[in-house]
């Protein structure tokens, strides 16, 4: 995906969401028209999630894509969308040089544009729905001497209020990058990347909650009133229309809300040892902080029936890379290994609401002074280590195989350090370690080329995933959310690392006004670790199992037209049969998941883009359609399909005066104002029925913007 297809969104929409619109296979959805929120995103990629792909930039470890960010960075917080020059999804088993442990299907390469060779600067305003004001300001320095030194700085703040309900969401980052060449015979690049989230978050519904009240229901804030009321178990007519209030008790709720600073800086050095050898040394360092917010009906010290619960998170990566690669005859020879360690933190406290009348609620953006005791204090040390090595043999020019293999091991120790019984109910939280190692996983692949605009490939890889470790009271963990020591003892025995065998054949055709793809793929999920919540939304009770295998079968189909000048229509269409084949453990009964279709992915998309420039104005018009998405893991509740789209037109100026390329943007969002569900799984997925863990899209949005270069 390249810088020209981003350009044509709302400055600041997440490349996710520009990725899902114009790749089969691909279904992104958030609760916010930018894509940024990172508690209600969802990304799956042909069946697996944000957490079971990996992901890079600029070829630094991302890690867990997913919200609860235990390893990595989300790319909205680690980058500004304006300085991503482009990015790569690899499909299927993914790159064996992707340095990641939770690669199962596939890869994401995000690429970052370097410093311009001349000085200049660049700004882009935004204006839209609900307050929203987006700034955006780089300054390129320009070659700095003879030797080629230059940098460039910028700064990205994007402030709006929610769509619903009381809040706001302000998202800052700044982004440097310095690039020392040395002639021709490599470079060192410097990167330094902060960013800072304030965001009050949009509250989870379950189907019952969006049917009964509606899609604009959200926490209770500046109600205070109400909220106190139902914790003392004293309900609205509104609530009680509800029924079973205990089991969506999100909706009895004062406010929810996240902040999160970020720290990622990294040296990367690339050179050419010989003329048949070049070698990349990356060194990088990531820290991360934040607190997660919401207010629970846990009686205060001073007798408020209410409790704000905060769940204070730190980490700590450091880590390098060094690859080489190496030509001789027809054979490119890549290897490398990768090294990580990671610290990670997660204490738990409870602070004083105030007796109603008696002062103010604390704010979802603290601050979080004087708590009056902890509740669990969740800490993990992990050691990564991986190796590859990989040949690309050219057997014709129009004929590549590739074979390698990758090894790794993963080992973790950590859970509670501190664990409160009277607040917990549990004598002892899980402590222990767990390891993944393999020592051997291997990768094929073919690409011929046999006629001109025609082009065969298939591929075959398979995968190990790491042992996650998410804190004890988060839902979609590993075995350190188990209930309790004993639990996590037992499943200890009884876990194996999840690994896939996948398999993808296709076809592609390219030529001028026509190019086309369809590609078949097989997926062999085994050890399929499943978590299946019950409860409420904010005390869910995990049961975190080993469902067997999973069976994927599926197929991708895009055609674009360019009929003339000027002109690109794209189609494409997917189709994903995922299946457990097994059964899980549940409140000690066995049961059967056997023939049961894969939660939270849809079994058919179909999307259409249509662009048309004329001169110095481009249109683009989108259109998904995602299909139903089975809810709970029985299949006895869906998520209903939706129809979203989105429309963008830009107008470039060219020159005036001391500005260049001016261009003014306008967009809108969900176009046809449909309702319609879109991330879900923050709290994970029941075994059967309903649960509040689905987040509504955003309506109709109006966007403007205008940019200039200098």
């Amino acid at each position: 995906m390249s810088r020209k297809t981003m350009d044509i969104y709302v400055p600041g929409t997440s490349p996710l969401a520009v990725l899902a619109n114009t790749t089969p296979g691909v279904s992104f959805a958030s609760d916010d028209p930018f894509g940024l929120d990172t508690v209600a995103n969802t990304l799956y990629i042909r069946g697996f999630n944000q957490s079971q792909i990996g992901a890079t930039l600029d070829g630094i470890p991302m890690g867990d894509q997913g919200f609860q960010q235990y390893n990595g960075l989300d790319i909205n917080e680690a980058e500004i969308q304006d300085n991503i020059a482009g990015m790569q999804l690899s499909q299927g088993g993914g790159a064996l040089s992707t340095p990641s442990t939770t690669n199962l299907g596939g890869a994401l390469t995000y690429r970052t544009s370097d410093p311009d060779e001349v000085a200049g600067g660049r700004v882009s305003q935004t204006f839209g729905s609900n307050h929203t004001f987006r700034t955006f300001a780089r300054v390129d320095s320009g070659k700095l001497n003879a030797s080629g030194t230059r940098f460039y700085a910028s700064y990205a703040r994007t402030d709006n209020n929610l769509w619903k309900g009381y809040g706001d969401q302000l998202a800052q980052q700044v982004n440097f990058k310095l690039v020392q060449p040395f002639h021709d015979v490599g470079k060192v690049t410097a990167i330094f990347d902060w960013s800072e989230l304030d965001q009050y978050n949009y509250m989870a519904e379950s189907l019952n909650m969006l049917k009964t009240l509606g899609g604009n229901l959200n926490y209770l804030y500046p109600n205070y009133a109400e909220a106190y009321a139902a914790a003392q178990g004293i309900y609205s007519s509104n609530i009680q229309k509800l029924g079973n209030v205990q089991d969506e008790s999100s909706a009895t709720y004062n406010d929810a809300g996240q902040k999160q600073r970020n720290f990622l800086s990294a040296l990367i050095a690339e050179f050419h040892l010989t003329p048949r050898l070049t070698e990349k040394t990356i060194l990088y360092a990531h820290v991360s902080s934040g607190n997660y917010e919401m207010e629970e009906a846990i009686p205060s010290p001073n007798g408020s029936p209410m409790s704000q619960y905060v769940g204070h998170m730190g980490m700590r990566r450091i880590g390098g890379i060094q690859s080489f690669e190496y030509d001789i005859a027809s054979n490119h020879i890549q290897a490398g290994f990768w090294y990580e360690n990671n610290w990670n933190s997660f204490p738990a406290r409870l602070y004083s609401e105030p007796l109603l009348g008696q002062g103010q609620p604390i704010s979802s953006m603290g601050p979080y002074v004087n708590p009056y005791t902890t509740e669990f204090d969740d800490e993990y040390n992990t050691n990564t280590f991986q190796f590859f090595l990989q040949d690309t043999y050219h057997i014709l020019h129009n004929l590549t195989v590739s074979a390698g293999f990758r090894s790794m091991l993963q080992t973790t120790h950590g859970g509670a350090s501190y664990n409160n019984a009277a607040y917990t109910g549990a004598s002892a939280l899980p402590r222990g370690n767990l390891t993944a190692a393999d020592a051997f996983l291997p990768h094929f692949s073919m690409n011929y080329n046999f006629l001109r605009h025609h082009e065969l490939y298939f591929d075959i890889a398979e995968n190990m995933r790491a042992y996650t470790y998410y804190p004890w009271n988060m839902p979609n963990g590993g075995a350190w959310t188990d209930a309790n020591q004993q639990v996590f003892n037992e499943t200890k025995n009884s876990l194996r690392p999840e690994r896939t065998w996948d398999y993808v054949v296709g076809y592609r055709y390219n030529a001028k006004h026509l190019s086309a793809t369809v590609d078949f793929y097989h997926v062999d999920y085994y050890n399929r670790l499943v978590s299946t919540e019950a409860g409420n939304i904010f005390q869910p009770y995990s049961t975190f199992t080993n469902a067997g295998k999973e069976t994927m079968n599926g197929a991708d189909v895009s055609v674009t037209f360019r009929p003339v000048k000027g002109l690109e229509i794209f189609n494409s269409f997917s189709y994903n049969d995922a299946q457990y084949e097994g059964g899980i453990e549940y409140e000690g009964q066995y049961v059967s998941l056997k023939g049961k279709h894969q939660v939270a992915y849809p079994k058919f998309m179909y999307k259409t883009n249509a662009t048309y420039t004329y001169k110095n104005a481009s249109a683009t018009f989108s259109a998904t359609y995602t299909g139903r998405r089975p809810l709970s893991y029985v299949n006895d509740t869906y998520v209903p399909a939706y129809w979203l789209a989105n429309l963008s037109a830009t107008y470039n100026f060219g020159h005036i005066g001391f500005a260049k390329n001016l261009k003014v943007n306008f967009g809108v969002y969900n176009l046809f104002n449909t309702t319609y569900v879109g991330g879900m799984g923050i709290e994970g997925y029941p075994l059967s029925g309903d649960y509040p863990t689905l987040f509504v899209g955003a309506p109709r949005q109006y966007f403007g913007t205008v940019s200039a270069q200098f």
